[in-house]
């Protein structure tokens, strides 16, 4: 089963979110109205899909509630609701998910990523590739490189169709072409009401790896946004993967 998308509604609440079965994982992006009832009923659609952590978007004026209900907090997405902070809570519902026996693994590669020397000069592509924008008739390639690059993916990348749709729906993707051949993409998500962009669907054929394609990508991704005014962009990444 593939993640959806969808509204859920009650007498007193309205929540945008994402069932996530294949990562056991619900999400929260959008909601208005009685807090402790979403609550509520979050709790039931956690145990009716086997959701074991449950991610939401939250206001800061209703972050002590949440940490009432047994949320923590878990990130901070800057400027997300058209300039103002959007907050992480999580709710985990197996305790083997939210004990990591990897975490000094995990501390050690953020330590490591942090010590990295930024640089805000705009990395040069070498000369036999080309980047631009992606348009409907890339959809197929897109697909191939999905299907390729990912084994299991919450949504389905490795479809054509799905990648129209979501074009059609707003979704921008750079792609760079050798040959011809698309091989490196990444796509903004854009929320136009909230002026906030995610930046995802970011892969590179493992042939092709090494050569910072993906820093190209974002760098055009990210200028392209400002260019929509749209001035907050996030990525959610993991620091250590099993398996």
């Amino acid at each position: 089963m593939l993640a959806t998308n969808g509204t859920v509604k009650g007498k007193d609440f309205n929540m945008n979110v994402c069932i996530d079965p294949p990562n056991k994982r619900l999400r929260v992006d959008e909601y208005v109205g009685n807090v402790n009832s979403m609550i509520d009923r979050l709790n039931e659609l956690a145990k009716k899909y086997a959701i074991t952590k449950v991610i939401m978007k939250a206001k800061s004026n209703d972050m002590e509630l949440l940490l009432s209900r047994g949320y923590m907090l878990e990130a901070i997405f800057k400027r997300y609701f058209s300039g103002d902070d959007a907050y992480g809570m999580v709710r985990y519902y197996d305790p083997a998910r939210r004990t990591s026996e990897d975490w000094i693994k995990e501390d050690n590669i953020l330590n490591d990523v942090l010590k990295l020397p930024k640089s805000l000069v705009s990395k040069k592509l070498e000369e036999d590739f080309n980047i631009q924008m992606g348009k409907a008739e890339d959809a197929g390639q897109l697909a191939e490189l999905y299907a390729h690059v990912f084994e299991t993916y919450p949504t389905p990348m490795n479809q054509k169709e799905y990648i129209e749709k979501v074009m059609s729906e707003g979704t921008i993707f750079f792609i760079i072409k050798k040959a011809g051949r698309i091989i490196s993409a990444a796509s903004a998500e854009i929320n136009d009401k909230y002026s906030n962009a995610e930046i995802t669907d970011c892969a590179t054929l493992p042939e092709f790896r090494k050569h910072g394609l993906m820093k190209v990508l974002i760098d055009a991704l990210e200028k392209e946004l400002f260019r929509r005014h749209i001035f907050c962009s996030y990525s959610i990444a993991r620091t250590f993967l099993l398996g």
